[in-house]
């Protein structure tokens, strides 16, 4: 079993006891480890202790930060990224497929793509010279699916598989490469109001939270919730465009393509990550 699947049992755990706030010795017994071992395997991969990752998982917290956010999301003309726009520390610049290049199906187009390990279990990832096009996380034996896909996209282009180019983008992505020469690019495919939504969520910065309607108004269609969340679903660069950011009105995490534990442990591991870098 690896770091994370152990660390995704304990979350499961905590999160469907909170009521009754699981002591450490309950949840390292849980997932069979002493509570000193369970202790600092939680502390190294999420920086804070089970005990401050309770007070995370809380409803009230969640309230707040949507709260927090509300100013953010409001203001229109904050919506978008250019190259002097630094939300958060390692930017990301979003560039849509043009018509044209959408009917060139891929020709002349080369996508790298691999697997690679993360934080979260193993992640499937493709880039082209313009940025990555695909991210997703494996829920099982998918790699073959994610192929698939993009073939589906890009029949023209040219794939083959490229572990070192991929994984400089990943160790940029989960912080182990921060300081790169240029923007994470993104290079992806998308109607107008899919692209709308996916540049709004790039304006949630980590440890912060945003719901649908929140995004919908930020875009402009305050009545568009509901087709908001359709397109957050459609997201097709996971983590860089963080559709986990987005919550349900009433606080709660709500749904997450690759699964609520995984979502929950993502905005653990990024609030902490935000207390570590807070003066």
């Amino acid at each position: 079993m690896s770091d994370y699947d152990r660390i995704a049992k304990a979350i499961s755990y905590i999160s469907t006891r909170l009521d009754s706030q699981p002591t450490l010795d309950e949840i390292a017994a849980h997932i069979h480890l002493s509570p000193f071992h369970f202790q600092r395997l939680f502390c190294r991969w999420s920086g804070v202790t089970p005990k401050r990752y309770l007070q995370v998982l809380t409803l009230e917290r969640a309230k707040q930060l949507l709260g927090e956010s509300r100013p953010l999301l409001e203001v229109s003309d904050r919506l978008g990224l250019s190259s002097g726009s630094r939300l958060y520390d390692h930017f990301v610049h979003l560039e849509a497929v043009t018509p044209g290049e959408y009917k060139l199906a891929g020709a002349g187009l080369t996508i790298e793509h691999a697997v690679h390990d993360t934080p979260f279990g193993k992640a499937f990832i493709a880039i082209t010279p313009r940025g990555v096009c695909s991210f997703a996380f494996l829920l099982h034996a998918e790699t073959n699916g994610h192929l698939a896909d993009l073939h589906k996209k890009w029949p023209y282009a040219r794939m083959h598989e490229n572990r070192p180019q991929t994984l400089a983008v990943v160790r940029a992505m989960f912080g182990g490469e921060k300081k790169l020469d240029r923007p994470l690019s993104l290079y992806i495919s998308g109607t107008n109001f899919q692209v709308s939504v996916w540049k709004a969520l790039l304006q949630i910065p980590p440890a912060t939270v945003a719901s649908y309607s929140q995004v919908a108004t930020a875009i402009g269609h305050p009545r568009s919730a509901r087709a908001v969340g359709l397109a957050v679903g459609s997201n097709p660069v996971g983590f860089l465009i963080p559709c986990h950011r987005v919550i349900q009105q009433s606080g709660r995490l709500g749904g997450y393509h690759w699964g609520e534990t995984r979502k929950q442990a993502i905005h653990a591991w990024e609030s902490a990550r935000h207390e570590q870098v807070q003066p």
